[in-house]
């Protein structure tokens, strides 16, 4: 028999800090409900309906999925609360019953379950949804279409609308201050940048979101907004405009930041966060849609692998002989 020892590997005694995926999504909630509140205020009782039908159809639609699957239930990790919620953060306060519902098995169903579940998902799954029913029913996210019969105390026009059409001057009307804390026409809970800004800023100083693709969106936003200002500003708005209108705040610190449709490396996530600022700027200018958050995301979540390949090189070269 030999005598040789063996060589006894083990894990070792690793430290868990209490986060979750559980607590995540449930800070991620938390964190969005200052822009929701602000969001019923203005758009009142059908803003409320949208929302409490689109967080409950979702959790719906992955309760059913799962036992239809015979898979373990997820409902309760918050994950399809926080989806429906975002949602309906997306879209008018206007919008009927059976269009949320559709919405949201898109979001659930398609963008995510499909896919395999939560983490499996390469794209965002509200962008999914979003995406497709701006393809199939834009009438439906026409916001100053949906909210025409609404008696609202600020201009009932939708900025990024009114800037494509009409050019810089026709947004003159609008105050940057009122932007910021949400007299604009938009969806029900991405219109108050100062509420969106503090549930980002929570999100950042507890560790669920990554402040680089946030901070790296929103400078890709302003400094390409800048520069087509420059290049024309009689018919492209500065960057503050942008920043604080459509689903820029929403996208930065709620949509972008997704784990599992985002870089994890520290290049990665800069270019992701800039590459998308990027492409939002340029379908807002020179594409065919008002607002290019969702399909400027949607494109660097089809990039994210690529980009995440990404990785310094590693100090000192060669081989160490024994």
């Amino acid at each position: 028999m030999s005598n040789s020892k063996k060589f006894i590997v083990s894990h070792a005694p690793y430290w868990h800090n209490g986060s979750s995926v559980c607590s995540r999504n449930f800070h991620m909630i938390f964190a969005a409900l200052p822009a929701v509140i602000v969001g019923i205020y203005f758009f009142r009782m059908p803003a409320l309906r949208v929302i409490l039908l689109s967080m409950g159809s979702a959790m719906l639609w992955e309760l059913l999925f799962t036992h239809l699957s015979k898979l373990r239930m997820t409902i309760d990790d918050g994950n399809a609360a926080l989806i429906g919620l975002l949602f309906g953060m997306m879209i008018p306060a206007t919008c009927p019953w059976w269009f949320v519902i559709i919405g949201t098995f898109l979001a659930v169903i398609i963008g995510k379950s499909i896919y395999g579940g939560i983490g499996a998902n390469p794209f965002h799954p509200t962008l999914i949804a979003i995406a497709i029913l701006m393809l199939s029913w834009p009438d439906m996210l026409d916001y100053y279409g949906a909210l025409v019969n609404y008696t609202l105390p600020f201009p009932m026009t939708y900025p990024l609308e009114t800037l494509k059409y009409f050019g810089t001057e026709a947004i003159k009307t609008y105050s940057l201050m009122d932007l910021f804390i949400g007299k604009q026409v938009g969806g029900i809970g991405s219109t108050c940048g100062l509420a969106l800004c503090l549930g980002g800023v929570y999100l950042i100083l507890r560790g669920f979101i990554r402040w680089e693709i946030s901070i790296s969106y929103i400078v890709g936003i302003l400094i390409t907004s800048h520069l087509f200002s420059l290049s024309d500003p009689i018919k492209y708005a500065g960057p503050m405009f942008h920043l604080l209108t459509g689903y820029t705040l929403i996208g930065a610190f709620f949509i972008a930041t997704e784990d599992s449709s985002s870089p994890v490396n520290f290049i990665p996530m800069l270019i992701y966060g800039a590459g998308a600022g990027f492409l939002t700027i340029l379908i807002r200018n020179i594409g065919a849609y008002a607002d290019g958050v969702v399909f400027a995301i949607l494109l660097m979540n089809l990039a994210n692998p690529i980009i995440d390949r990404i990785r310094p090189k590693a100090i000192g070269k060669g081989v160490c002989h024994a």
